[in-house]
C-alpha cells in the first residue's frame, strides 16, 4: 500500500488531494511542519534534505511533489486527470503542470520566508516586494486562461491539483487580488471538492 509521509500546510497537501481524488488506498505518516520532526534522522533516511511529500511504495521512496503526481498516475492510475498525448489539450496539460513549480511556487517561497518564517529583524523589504511583484505577473496568465473555464484545461486534472493547491496558498497569503477575478471563482471551485476539503484539513 502506498505510504504518505504528509505536514500541514505544505506541498504534501497536493499529494493527499490526488490520492483522495483517485480513491487510492494508502497509509498516512503525519508529521509536525517542525524540524523535530521533519530533520530528523528518520525522515532524512527518506528525504536528504528533510522535507516532504515523501511517497513510500513498496521498495521504492520517492519524493519531489510534482514526481509524486507523474508516478501515481502512470503506475496507479492510468488513463486518470490527464489527457492522452495526442489530445489537443495535452500540451497545455503540461504546460500548467509545470507552470505551478517554475513561476509561482518561486517567489511564493520568498515571500513566506520574508512574512513568516524568518524573525522580523531579518525580514528584507525589498526582496519581499521583489517577490510580490513577480508572483503577481505569474498570476495574470493563469487568470487569463481561466475565462470562460472551470478548471485549467476544462475538465479537472492534475495540472489542476499541482497548480490549483498553489493558487489557494497564494490567496491565503493575499497574493491573489481581487482584479484576478477568474482565479478568485477558479480557488471556490477547488475549494468545494470534497476531496480538496479531506486532504487541507487532514
Amino acid at each position: 500500500m502506498l505510504k504518505l509521509h504528509h505536514a500541514p500546510n505544505s506541498r504534501a497537501g497536493r499529494i493527499l488531494w490526488l490520492l483522495e481524488e483517485l480513491e487510492l488506498p494508502y497509509k498516512l505518516n503525519s508529521m509536525k511542519f517542525h524540524p523535530s520532526d521533519l530533520k530528523s534522522d528518520e525522515h532524512r533516511s527518506r528525504h536528504p534534505l528533510g522535507r516532504i511529500p515523501v511517497l513510500e511504495d513498496g521498495d521504492i521512496t520517492i519524493y519531489e511533489s510534482g514526481a509524486i503526481v507523474e508516478y501515481i498516475l502512470t503506475k496507479h492510475a492510468p488513463g486518470k486527470l490527464k489527457p492522452e498525448v495526442n489530445d489537443d489539450a495535452y500540451p497545455h496539460y503540461l504546460q500548467w503542470f509545470h507552470y505551478c513549480e517554475g513561476m509561482v511556487m518561486p517567489p511564493m517561497n520568498t515571500i513566506v520566508v520574508h512574512t513568516i518564517i524568518l524573525p522580523e529583524d531579518r525580514r528584507d523589504q525589498t526582496v519581499l516586494g521583489q517577490a510580490q511583484r513577480l508572483l503577481s505577473k505569474a498570476l495574470v496568465p493563469i487568470n487569463g486562461t481561466l475565462k470562460d473555464k472551470e478548471y485549467l484545461i476544462g475538465d479537472f486534472s492534475a495540472a489542476d491539483i499541482m497548480l490549483g493547491h498553489a493558487l489557494y496558498m497564494s490567496n491565503r497569503l493575499n497574493c491573489v487580488t481581487d482584479d484576478l477575478s477568474n482565479i478568485k471563482d477558479y480557488i471556490s471551485r477547488i475549494e468545494g471538492r470534497p476531496s480538496f476539503q479531506k486532504a487541507i484539513n487532514t
